[in-house]
């Protein structure tokens, strides 16, 4: 399975050229998708990535891996969950926006959202509290 570092557009545009879109573009676009879905408390982050946005840089593409093969374009969506909401609903509903996000913006078809929950976030620590209580 061979990687590509940019992605070609099929379509001709009126004899100009063509149209490549890197997958740095992608993961923004995805990235900025899965975080309008409610529910979704925050994308994933590294450690770089904490420290860039300490400096004051927003990086717009955390959270999201971006896979260009000859199988087709799989994202791989790494979130946190506000605490209360049903997970599985959550989920599809950002595998719908990221979709339809890319085809409106791109035209591009993925072959697979993959969503990732790594992590539920409570509104405050009190409801973290009675959370641990209760067990």
């Amino acid at each position: 399975m061979s990687e590509t570092t940019s992605l070609e557009m099929n379509q001709e545009y009126n004899g100009l050229g063509k149209v490549e879109i890197a997958p740095e573009v992608i993961e923004v676009i995805a990235s900025i998708a899965a975080s309008e879905v409610e529910g979704v408390a925050q994308m994933r982050s590294n450690f770089a990535t904490g420290v860039v946005e300490k400096f004051g840089k927003k990086m717009h593409n955390k959270g999201i891996k971006v896979d260009l093969s000859e199988d087709g374009i799989k994202v791989e969506v790494y979130c946190v969950m506000n605490f209360g909401v049903s997970i599985p609903q959550v989920a599809q509903q950002i595998q719908d926006n990221i979709r339809q996000t890319l085809i409106n913006m791109t035209g591009l078809v993925t072959e697979e959202v993959n969503i990732h929950i790594v992590g539920v976030q409570f509104e405050s620590a009190k409801q973290e509290s009675e959370l641990q209580q209760e067990m």
